[in-house]
């Protein structure tokens, strides 16, 4: 296995992003990006020597202070200005699987040579990168466009030799980090701290690793729904693929497809049943699985878009001789996707309760709130309730930020994202999930047993036997929340090949 990735013109994808996560590959630039970022930092020191022309953000203020040239010998120090000025995050801090992926991203897009940076700050990005030393930043202050400026800051600010960073366990101060190291702190010159602030590498990186999350829980779904549907003795006609040949959407076919495999060899699904027709939960999985597996398609495609672009402000272009001040850093084709994914995700855990639902109804055979002795013991009664709070409150997490924008800058930044607000509550909705279908799991292998001795698939069977082996059929009342907890790490340990995720 190939121990490093190359930083270069080569496209990112989730399946390259999460093979260099899961191998811990080390960054290196191409020799391709390494003469485009010199190319580039190149030209704009010329650009600066030969005239005295105002380049926002070059030899200008920022923002609503655009109009405020800044003499050459200032341009170091208000790049350093903008850094700690615009450090002002706060809240929650960022858990390291996304600080790490925001220095992936962020290092990708300044190897385009679009953007001005000199050589040496690309190169401690990457030494940050490869030796675990990610920058503590905050989840609150960004409004999604002028790039996540707060958080980016931070990420930025152990550059400079400044903040605080984990390290090996700890959170320490960047200096003790530097001097370890010997390491001088980098000096910002003109452009390279807007080039680092302006970005959407905060959402990029909240969306690609929701993206990564939600494949596997919309794979696991579908495990996890084929044991309900034998649990619940369903019909297996409408999994039948002249249904779905009918109705081509790509997510629908796939479901089935999937829960036809998923339930190949049952003897619970071939028997004949009484019921002509399940209730939607069940009979219409293909259609809701496969809606947020398409929703899942469009947000990826946004997010590839996106991960190999130029996301600063302003733009230098060598060939056309041209320095220009655009909007890249908008976040507003992420916010949407954000916001969509939130929805789409939130009804594989609305469906998901509603089978649970079913399941202790009492209906088709089963039990009372799936145990012996209702009454003396209340079972599976209220995990269900449990359910039904969260898939309230994703319902809540699902209303859209990007509807909302409030004014910035002095009038300035007039229309902002929100994506950065849609980029956090997604994660809440993706964990939200897990549990959800964790709970769904833990009411499904219980109710499987009272189907004994009718086996379902040898796939499922394997699958509810390891679950077994650390949540087991209840006999009577137990405490609840111990066997949710240990679902839920069944479920994030689950191994699934990464070639089924991604198809």
């Amino acid at each position: 296995m190939n121990s490093h990735h190359y930083i270069s013109s080569a496209v990112l994808d989730l399946q390259v992003i999460q093979d260099i996560l899961q191998n811990n590959m080390k960054l290196e630039l191409s020799d391709e990006s390494r003469i485009n970022i010199e190319k580039s930092r190149k030209y704009l020191d010329e650009k600066i020597k030969q005239s005295d022309k105002p380049l926002y953000g070059i030899n200008t203020g920022f923002g609503s202070l655009c109009n405020v040239k800044i003499s050459t010998e200032h341009l170091t120090q208000l790049q350093e200005n903008l850094v700690m000025s615009h450090a002002c995050g706060t809240g929650a801090l960022v858990e390291k699987p996304i600080i790490r992926l925001m220095l992936l991203l962020k290092i990708q897009s300044l190897s385009y040579g679009n953007s001005g940076v000199a050589l040496e700050t690309v190169l401690r990005l990457i030494d940050f990168y490869n030796e675990d030393i990610l920058p503590v930043i905050y989840e609150q202050g960004s409004l999604g466009a002028s790039g996540d400026l707060a958080p980016l800051a931070h990420m930025s600010l152990p550059l400079l030799g400044k903040g605080d960073v984990y390290y090996q366990g700890n959170q320490v101060d960047v200096s003790e980090v530097l001097e370890k190291f010997d390491w001088k702190p980098i000096k910002l010159q003109s452009k390279e701290g807007l080039a680092l602030l302006n970005g959407t590498q905060f959402m990029s990186a909240h969306g690609v690793y929701a993206l990564l999350e939600s494949y596997k829980l919309c794979y696991l779904a579908d495990v996890i729904s084929s044991v309900s549907i034998d649990a619940f003795n369903c019909n297996m006609s409408p999994y039948d693929e002249l249904v779905h040949m009918v109705r081509p959407h790509r997510g629908q076919i796939k479901t089935a497809e999937r829960i036809r495999e998923f339930l190949s060899g049952s003897e619970i699904a071939i028997t004949e049943k009484e019921s002509v027709q399940d209730p939607y939960s069940f009979r219409c999985i293909p259609q809701v699985h496969g809606a947020t597996k398409d929703t899942l398609s469009f947000t990826r495609k946004t997010f590839k878009t996106e991960i190999n672009s130029v996301t600063d402000n302003p733009n230098i272009f060598i060939e056309a001789d041209k320095i220009i001040s655009g909007g890249n850093f908008h976040g507003q084709p992420l916010a949407l996707a954000l916001d969509y994914l939130a929805i789409a995700m939130a009804e594989i855990g609305n469906i998901s309760e509603r089978r649970i639902y079913q399941l202790v109804s009492g209906l088709r055979g089963l039990p009372t709130f799936l145990v012996e002795n209702p009454g003396l013991n209340s079972g599976f009664m209220i995990p269900q309730y449990t359910a039904a709070s969260i898939v309230s409150q994703n319902k809540q997490y699902a209303t859209p930020a990007s509807v909302d924008s409030i004014v910035s800058s002095n009038g300035q930044e007039d229309h902002v994202s929100m994506g950065s607000n849609g980029a956090t509550k997604l994660l809440k909705v993706i964990d939200n999930i897990s549990t959800i279908l964790a709970i769904e799991l833990f009411n499904a292998s219980q109710a499987i047993h009272f189907r004994e001795p009718k086996k379902t698939s040898p796939f499922l069977q394997e699958v509810i036997m390891n679950f077994r082996t650390v949540v087991p059929v209840l006999l009577e009342d137990q405490i609840m929340s111990v066997h949710i907890k240990a679902a839920k790490n069944f479920l994030n340990e689950f191994e699934i090949d990464q070639s089924l995720l991604f198809d």
